[in-house]
């Protein structure tokens, strides 16, 4: 058993295959995951794990060269917030169109989250 660190096995997986511009996407509990993309389901029940719990594991995890967030994430100021102290200046997009980037994904991780837009694409960058 892994001493410290992310235990899950399949996202364990996906993070040593990442590569250069590779991306995850983070998503909340509705967010359609396309047929073909890898789907890695968290959720255990409505809120749990909640999306910033999950994002705040995996960005320790991973590293975030660039974040991807829907405009309408304005809509959820608590999760804005969260994403805005760890990652400052974020890309965004229309919710359609963050939607259709999910088919480039290299997983789609699933959490409990029940709130309006709590969704984001994680850009991985290199350590050099």
């Amino acid at each position: 058993m892994k001493r410290h660190g992310l235990l899950n096995s399949h996202l364990s997986k996906v993070f040593a295959d990442l590569g250069h511009t590779d991306t995850i996407v983070v998503a909340d509990a509705g967010l359609p995951v396309p047929d073909g993309v890898k789907k890695i389901d968290l959720s255990l029940k409505q809120g749990v794990p909640s999306f910033l719990e999950v994002v705040e594991v995996l960005k320790e995890e991973m590293v975030v060269e660039r974040v991807t967030v829907a405009e309408e994430m304005e809509q959820n100021p608590s999760v804005l917030k969260g994403m805005n102290e760890w990652f400052g200046e974020m890309d965004s997009l229309p919710h359609e169109a963050l939607k259709d980037q999910l088919k480039h994904a290299k997983a789609v991780v699933r959490t409990g989250e029940i709130t309006p837009y709590a969704n984001c694409i994680l850009h991985a960058g290199v350590t050099f």
